[in-house]
């Protein structure tokens, strides 16, 4: 659950950094993808940590 949602707030929040900036489309599809990949990959090593803390 964690990985699924840091994948679409990191997109979402990728999405919004590059249109802030100006970005063509290509350039929000990059940025989206890009954040929601760093995003996804932070939920991986959150869910990892928290089910190591819980045993």
């Amino acid at each position: 659950m964690v990985v699924i949602a840091g994948l679409i707030l990191g997109a979402a929040l990728g999405a919004a950094t590059a249109a802030r900036r100006g970005g063509k489309r290509l350039d929000i599809l990059q940025y989206a993808a890009g954040f929601g990949i760093a995003f996804c990959l932070l939920g991986i090593f959150l869910t990892i940590f928290i089910e190591r803390m819980a045993t």
